[in-house]
């Protein structure tokens, strides 16, 4: 506290409260091929649901990226993803321009002030699933609703009629008109371009009219909307006119709803003026509006004959012509197949733990180049989460040359990987089914081992074991590529490889719980490392508030006293056996000191997994006393 001059009280509070903070143990992480969404940029998914609901169903060619986050996601309700940058990616527009826009940040910073050559609007995210979606403005109540000049003709059972004036500019594709003396609706398919004849979608059933007085056309999106549009509030007190449009947004193909031509958004007296408000002060720009509220588009730039579009309300009049501007989009593309380097740039986008905390990486269908990569720049680069791996497929699936080729080709797959107690590797794929496709698919199984941890998390602690009958089984599994035999477990366990089996009538097991390390340790096990994992990371919080501290005994004892309960909570739990910590003068010298340096000791014997069991039936006589013999044979 400061030094008083003169005489009071000063009144101060000393906070020694602190404990050491649970951490977040069942965060994955897993960069893969999705047919929507961001890419390289990290989202945070909590279920299936909302995984389809961000990057979209799965089809051929992305089904195992997909599947692995939804593997885990049946186990665990926090996924990191990351959608990579295939080779080729373009967002579908209605001017067939070759356009990349790739997140929101990207828009944001590159693409805000208009996208050259990309129309009105662009798709929202790169692919091939933007090419199913069709937008459609109405800018004025011209466009909304007019009546046709001239007469018409039309016969009972046809789709034609016959115009005696060029309804060039007028009537479009998509309009309904409407005919005869009931005046019922039907759309119009095409257009002549002389404008004097249009094509029905359907026949017409009403009297022939000849040399009739033409009735109203309507924007195809008539029924949709409350009124035309017209001028704003906003607008109308600031002298303004016009201002209004209406815009949807339709899944033209079907490959959104499953239905063609089905409305998927609506957004009604948007309006042309910059600085258009609501009554709730939330913005009416038309472009501001799009940008923020809708799924599927980006704005790319003000529509051509659209008058004004992007000033200011005060005293200024809006044009939008007589004819609505609807368009389909196109020439979205997937790109190729990603590349091992696509994957890796994607998950570096984990390598910060100041940014993204996480405790599991899914490998999906990693390459050994992608695996390595995850491993030395990831996982042990961080330092406080564990890598989850499979073999390639095509060691699994299918690979049936000679008798247990499988187990060779998974063990050469493992030796192309540095030994590391911050990885795992399973023995394969597993048959599950695809409900968005209705069939089968081989998918990889790190997506589940990790999803084990998880799990094991949430019923018991990161240091248990998440392998066998208790915590080990797997989900959604139809059948496994490679079902290993104890043979072929015992070549693999021998090399790292955590075999996973069915067994008749108990399901699929995790049957292993080894970390990839290469030589005999406590790290060799999974429920080891992570035990460590989680020591090292809530103590290190911890230590922070000693940051800055005077290195004298008041500061060491308050480490400590930080430090024990936490440990012994832990060996509570079954964590480890014991501990000792010592911050002294013994290993806090006056040299270290004087480094400005801390130094606390933690000791830790921790608790060990059982991996074999050894049962002894003895045999004795009927006279034969137990205690004679008990102890004796082993």
């Amino acid at each position: 506290m400061a030094f008083q001059i003169s005489p009071g009280v000063n009144v101060s509070e000393i906070d020694l409260t602190a404990i050491v903070p649970a951490v977040q143990t069942t965060a994955g992480a897993f960069a893969g091929q999705f047919r929507w969404g961001p890419v390289e940029q990290r989202v945070l998914i909590s279920n299936e649901t909302q995984l389809v609901g961000q990057y979209q169903k799965p089809n051929a060619t992305y089904f195992q990226d997909f599947f692995t986050a939804a593997n885990f996601l049946a186990y665990s309700d926090a996924l990191h993803t990351v959608r990579i940058s295939n080779d080729g990616l373009v967002n579908a527009n209605a001017n067939s321009a070759t356009i990349l826009v790739k997140s929101e940040l990207d828009y944001d910073n590159n693409y805000s002030t208009g996208i050259s050559g990309g129309g009105d609007v662009i798709a929202k995210y790169p692919g091939a699933l933007g090419n199913s979606l069709k937008y459609s403005i109405c800018p004025s109540s011209t466009a909304f609703e007019s009546a046709l000049e001239g007469n018409y003709t039309v016969v009972n059972g046809n789709t034609g009629v016959t115009f005696v004036v060029d309804q060039t500019g007028t009537i479009s594709a998509g309009d309904l008109l409407q005919l005869g003396p009931d005046k019922d609706i039907y759309k119009v398919a095409t257009v002549a371009l002389d404008g004097l004849s249009v094509t029905l979608e359907s026949s017409y059933t009403g009297n022939t009219v000849s040399n009739s007085t033409a009735h109203n056309r309507r924007w195809e999106y008539y029924n949709f909307f409350s009124a035309a549009p017209g001028t704003s509030p906003w607008a109308t007190t600031r002298g303004g006119t016009a201002d209004q449009m209406h815009i949807v947004v339709v899944d033209e193909d079907g490959e959104w709803t499953n239905v063609k031509n089905q409305v998927i958004e609506v957004f009604e007296s948007v309006s042309k003026a910059s600085d258009a408000k609501t009554e709730d002060g939330s913005t009416n720009y038309y472009k501001e509006v799009l940008n923020r509220q809708s799924s599927y588009l980006w704005w790319a730039g003000h529509p051509t004959g659209v008058t004004n579009a992007g000033s200011a309300a005060s005293g200024t009049t809006f044009g939008g012509g007589n004819t609505p501007i609807t368009n389909s989009l196109a020439s979205g593309s997937d790109g190729s197949a990603g590349t091992p380097g696509a994957y890796q740039r994607a998950y570096d986008l984990f390598k910060s733990s100041e940014e993204v905390d996480i405790s599991l990486i899914l490998g999906g269908s990693a390459t050994s180049a992608t695996a390595i990569h995850i491993i030395n720049n990831i996982a042990e680069y961080r330092k406080d989460c564990i890598a989850c791996l499979s073999p390639e497929q095509d060691d699994v699936v299918n690979n049936t040359s000679y008798v247990n080729v499988e187990v060779d080709d998974i063990v050469e797959f493992r030796n192309t990987l540095p030994s590391t107690s911050y990885a795992v590797l399973d023995s394969g794929y597993k048959y599950q089914y695809d409900k968005y496709n209705d069939q089968y698919r081989w998918v990889p199984l790190n997506g589940d081992t990790a999803g084990t941890m998880a799990r094991t998390d949430q019923v018991r602690d990161p240091w248990y074991s998440p392998a066998g009958l208790s915590r080990g089984r797997i989900k959604n599994s139809v059948s496994l590529a490679f079902n290993p035999n104890k043979t072929a477990r015992d070549q693999l366990y021998k090399n790292g490889v955590n075999p996973v089996t069915t067994f008749p009538g108990e399901g699929t097991i995790l049957f292993g719980d080894k970390t990839l390390l290469g030589y005999p340790s406590a790290f060799d096990r999974i429920n080891v490392r992570r035990l460590f994992i989680v020591l090292e990371k809530a103590i290190a919080i911890a230590a922070r508030q000693s940051l800055f501290e005077f290195n004298d005994e008041f500061t060491r004892a308050q480490f400590v006293n930080l430090v024990e309960p936490f440990l012994r909570d832990v060996q509570g739990r079954r964590g480890i056996t014991d501990f000792r910590v010592v911050c002294d003068e013994t290993n806090n010298t006056g040299e270290i000191v004087d480094r400005n340096e801390f130094v606390g000791d933690i000791y830790v014997k921790p608790a060990r997994s059982i991996n074999f069991i050894q049962l002894n039936f003895v045999a004795v006589r009927t006279g034969v006393e137990f205690e004679e013999v008990v102890g004796q044979f082993g």
